[in-house]
């Protein structure tokens, strides 16, 4: 069985973080510590949970001056790099809301070794003003890592994250940061762009289409930044951004012969299905080619999602195309038993469908 993420947090990290601590304060309850972490319910809980659990009890047996803890915390975490340590920054959040000058600083102190995405957001909330300078700031700021906590941590939708609303609601100071951010040199800070563009996608989508016009074609990487950062819109077949990046509906394409390797599964198995696609131009034709699924819900109703097979130009002529899809269940979609529909779409336009049936476990 796979290890769960939650795990990183165990029995040996504990110990071996606790011993990183005491260096620092030989005065550091190491039992004290460890009683705290493992306290009733430590294994029901979930990954954030189990962070939390940490810094709380890190805070009880710190001292309690928050000044006197957090310089503790940071002489330790120099050597401290990867996920398991975003607990640096989450103490942060737990204990240092009220001092944002001590605070802030330490977020970009701690987010070089692992990241401050998380604790950043309740500062900005807080403090709003204060911390959209800090994150103008930040991006410009000779570490990769500081620069990506200036985009990252004001993601409107980031995942597992408080939601930032007023910045769903205006967007608007978070795209000067992106504007700062838009030709970094940097891979790392790039892609944190193009996810926090896609996350206003969701909400401003026209705005985002006309960003992507003024940014497209004057920088690779900022034309990179704006194919990932519509990649949600490309999803919900937006015709004016499929205009935009040349997948346009065409005539001379078809697709026949969509066949099924079963027209009943059950939840678990794998199907594949194949089809031809022809192109009955005498030109190569820049074509997306994705499947859609119409999985049954819990209540019997049917919600679409589209999966992309492919993205390039196909010359004139035919080709047989094969997907593959599993029905495992997944802690990120549940299955259930009902007819399902497939379909092919091609440059937003469904070309071909069909059902299936997806059984319960139980009757397989």
């Amino acid at each position: 069985m796979a290890e769960l993420l939650k795990d990183i947090y165990n029995e040996h990290f504990i110990d071996r973080f606790a011993q990183q601590i005491k260096a620092e304060h030989p005065g550091f309850p190491v039992e004290r510590f460890k009683e705290l972490v493992h306290a009733e319910g430590w294994e029901s809980l979930a990954l954030k949970q189990r962070m939390r659990r940490i810094t709380e009890s890190l805070s009880a047996t710190l001292p309690p001056d928050y000044r006197d803890a957090l310089d503790i915390l940071l002489r330790s975490s120099v050597d401290c790099r990867g996920l398991e340590y975003m607990l640096y920054p989450d103490f942060v959040e737990l204990r240092g809301l009220d001092d944002p000058e001590a605070s802030v600083p330490a977020l970009a102190a701690f987010t070089k070794y692992s990241s401050s995405e998380f604790a950043v957001r309740p500062f900005i909330r807080k403090y709003p003003s204060l911390l959209l300078e800090q994150l103008k700031a930040w991006a410009a700021d000779p570490n990769e890592h500081v620069r990506r906590l200036a985009s990252e941590g004001c993601r409107p939708r980031l995942p597992w994250a408080m939601a930032l609303n007023e910045f769903k609601t205006n967007p608007a100071p978070i795209l000067e940061l992106l504007e700062l951010l838009k030709e970094d040199v940097s891979e790392y800070v790039r892609r944190s762009v193009a996810n926090n563009l896609n996350d206003i996608s969701k909400d401003h989508p026209r705005l985002v289409l006309s960003i992507a016009r003024r940014w497209y074609g004057h920088h690779p990487h900022t034309d990179w930044i704006v194919r990932h950062g519509c990649r949600t819109l490309l999803k919900r077949c937006d015709p004016e951004v499929l205009r935009f990046f040349g997948f346009v509906a065409d005539e001379r394409i078809s697709v026949n012969g969509l066949v099924l390797s079963a027209e009943q599964l059950c939840i678990g198995d794998t199907f594949t299905a194949s089809f031809r696609l022809i192109n009955g131009g005498d030109t190569r034709t820049l074509l997306r080619i994705e499947y859609a699924v119409d999985f049954v819900k819990a209540n019997g109703s049917r919600s679409r999602k589209l999966f992309k097979l492919s993205e390039k130009e196909y010359p004139p002529g035919e080709i047989e195309v094969k997907l593959r899809h599993s029905f495992a269940q997944l802690t990120t979609r549940k299955h259930y038993p009902g007819e399902h529909g497939l379909a092919i779409i091609v440059n937003g336009e469904q070309m071909a469908d069909t059902s299936f049936v997806l059984k319960p476990q139980t009757s397989c």
